[in-house]
Formats: structure tokens, sequence, C-alpha cells
């Protein structure tokens, strides 16, 4: 590894800052916005219901193998190369899906657009190298606010756009947005390259390597998936309850609902702070007892009524406060583990996280059709028991490690690769 910068060389402008986190955010929104869309879409394409529904199942799988085939390019490429053609390719892809005259190019662009918008993840581990490493936990966070925002508001973004120019206007806009992104990260990133010393298919097995040798991957890894699952299993169900007699609204109104789970993501920088004093554990382990309160408020949302509203909205966002608190905890952890391969442990933590979030999906739809709302809480708080247990045995892990004594230190800084 290349030796270390001093700290004048390595300070992330907050200018700089601002614009990788809202980049992060508008790669991935394109992955959502269909999820409002599916019958206005299917109307105008002439699809079934079923097939309208693998716009959404596309899309998870070409971000799924972007996380394993592309994310650990990064420590092998030069960075803000790999970034900025990730966002050009995404704003190419998402012009296929505007244009789109059929079901073929339609999912063909939608899976293109998914393989490609793993530049969110590839920005956040370069965020974390140029930050310095007493800032690391602010930067991440700072930068998974704007990534967590662009998956929360794509579908409010949707159903506006939708309104004032059709559902191609959507797709038309975050291109051009993204083509603009591709060219701004090529003026105001530095170059940054990390020697892995690996040719691509060493690298893919390294990446998976990494599950064995590091421990805090395996343990955080588990955190995540567990927390993403229960994340997707409200936002999967809760459309249902809001259509349903219960409450009985429109699509519109059910899409402004991200903006109540928005004030969630502002825990992310917040989080991020507290890492940086050491104190990753400590906000996990806070955060888990969170998730599985806010499952009570949630169950008590499901009546309909003035009330039960209240304790729906306060729900979501407790949930959503406590699931970014956990996920930022998890990176600042893991991106300590090995400076040199952050890309590579990023992609096998989210694709953890991705796994845990699919299969939560999964489980709602059945779930749903068998307990109904009252079934689906119960799920989500069997989920988040188990966060809990999870920060339990990590803990008691820790505990008896050699010298350990389950107090949290300040991490030592780590070196970081040098910038050109």
């Amino acid at each position: 590894m290349e030796p270390e910068q001093g700290p004048e060389q390595r300070r992330l402008g907050r200018g700089t800052l601002l614009l990788m986190s809202v980049a992060t955010g508008l790669s991935v929104a394109g992955n959502y916005f269909a999820q409002p869309l599916l019958g206005t879409i299917g109307h105008d394409l002439h699809l079934s219901a079923a097939t309208a529904a693998l716009v959404v199942t596309v899309a998870q799988v070409g971000y799924g193998l972007g996380l394993l085939l592309l994310v650990p390019l990064g420590d092998l490429l030069e960075r803000r190369r790999l970034a900025v053609t990730l966002c050009a390719a995404t704003a190419v892809f998402l012009t296929v899906t505007a244009s789109a005259p059929n079901a073929a190019l339609l999912l063909t662009g939608t899976a293109l657009t998914g393989l490609t918008s793993v530049a969110a993840q590839v920005v956040v581990p370069y965020a974390a190298t140029l930050a310095a490493p007493a800032e690391r936990g602010r930067t991440v966070g700072t930068v998974m606010t704007g990534l967590l925002l662009g998956i929360l508001l794509a579908r409010t973004a949707a159903g506006l756009l939708t309104e004032l120019g059709g559902w191609r206007t959507v797709y038309w806009v975050n291109a051009a947005l993204m083509l603009l992104m591709a060219l701004l990260l090529r003026l105001r990133l530095p170059a940054l390259r990390t020697a892995a010393g690996l040719r691509y298919p060493a690298l893919l097995r390294s990446t998976l390597a990494l599950f064995a040798q590091e421990p805090v991957l395996r343990w955080r890894a588990v955190l995540g998936a567990l927390t993403f699952a229960g994340f997707s299993v409200l936002w999967t169900a809760v459309a249902f309850l809001l259509s349903g007699p219960a409450y009985g609204w429109q699509e519109s109104a059910i899409g402004l609902l991200g903006l109540v789970g928005a004030a969630g993501s502002l825990s992310a920088s917040m989080a991020g702070r507290l890492s940086d004093r050491g104190l990753a554990h400590r906000v996990t382990g806070a955060a888990a007892f969170l998730l599985l309160g806010s499952w009570g408020l949630l169950a008590a949302g499901g009546a309909g009524g003035a009330w039960s509203l209240v304790a729906l909205l306060a729900g979501v966002v407790v949930l959503d406060l406590a699931a970014q608190a956990v996920h930022v905890s998890n990176q600042n952890l893991v991106y300590g583990v090995r400076p040199e391969a952050r890309n590579r442990l990023n992609s096998a933590y989210m694709t953890s996280y991705f796994v845990g979030g699919a299969a939560g999906s999964a489980l709602t739809s059945v779930v749903w059709g068998a307990g109904g709302w009252g079934g689906v809480c119960t799920l989500g708080a069997g989920l988040a028991v188990a966060v809990v247990a999870v920060w339990v045995a990590d803990l008691r892990r820790r505990r008896g490690l050699p010298g350990g004594t389950g107090v949290e230190r300040k991490p030592v800084p780590a070196s970081v690769p040098v910038t050109r």
C-alpha cells in the first residue's frame, strides 16, 4: 500500500462531500421509480400484471450482480474513472427504459440500470478513503444520508413527475441528472487508486474470502441483513395497509409517506459522528432496541383512525432512524478492517445487506396473505429480536477476546492510499 497522506491532502471538502451524497441518491433512485408506477407502465405498454411486476425483480437482480461483480473493481481500477463511467452508463440505460416501446427493452434497460447503479456503492467507500480517519464516520453518514433519501424519495418523485408528463418523464429526468453527476464527479473528485495486486478473478475470490478472514465483517453482515430485512418488511407491506379498508389512501398519498421516512434518514449523519468517537457498537445496540420498539408503534397503527395514523407515522420514523443508525455504524466498523480493501469489504457487506432485504420482501408477501398487518408486525418484531440477540452475542464475543472488556476504544487511524 502506498504511503499515508498528510491530513491537508486527505481532507474532503464540504462541497465535494455534498456532491458525492447527491450522486449516490440519484444513482439508486432509478431502481425504485417503477414501484408506484407498475400499473401505469403496464397499461401504457399493454403488459400483464405479472410482466409489469418483473420490472422490480430485474432491477433487484441487476443491482445484486453489480454488487458482486462491479463494486470490487474499486480496489483494482482508478476510482474516479470507475465512478464516472458507472454514472454515465446509468444515464444511458435510463434512456433505454424511458424510450422502451415494449417489455423486452423495458426490462433490459431496467436490469442494466440496476447493474450500473452500484456507482453509489463505489462512491461511499471512495468518500471514506478520502476523509481523514477521525472524520470517517461523519463522512460515511453524510453520503449515506443522500443514498437513503434517494431510496425513500424516489417513489414520491416518480408520482409527481408522472402527473406532470407521464411515466417516461421520470426516467428522462433522472438520465439527465446522472449525466450531470458524471461530469461533476469527473471535475471535482481527485483521482484515487488502491493497488490490490490482483487480477479480476482473484479479486472476486478474495471478496468471498473476506468473510472467512474477518469476524467483524461476518457479524456486521448478519446485523445488516436482519436490519434491512425488517426495513423491507415495513416498506413492502405499508402500501397494502394504507390502500386497504383501514385507511383507503390513493397511490399519490401513499407515495408521500416517503417524506415521513426521510426524516429517519437524518440519523445517518449523527450515527456517523458517534462512530467517530468510538461508539459504533453502542449506537448499534441502542438502535437495535429502537427497532424492536418501533414495531409496537407500527402494530398500533393498523386499526385506522387519527391516533392509529399518528402511531403508524411515529413507527415509520423510529424504524427508519434505527435502521440507518445500524447501517452506518456497520459500515464504519467494516471500512476500518482493511483500508486497502474497502470496495471488496463493501461488496461483501452490501451483498449480504441486499440479500436480507430481498428475503424480507419475499417473506412479507407470504405473511400478509396469511396474517395481514398483525402478521407483518409479528414478522418485523421477530427480526428486530434477532438483531438484538446478534448484537448481544457479538458483545459477548468481543468481551471474550484477549484483553476484551466490551468497552469501546476510538479506532486507530488507518493509513490511506495516496491520491493524485
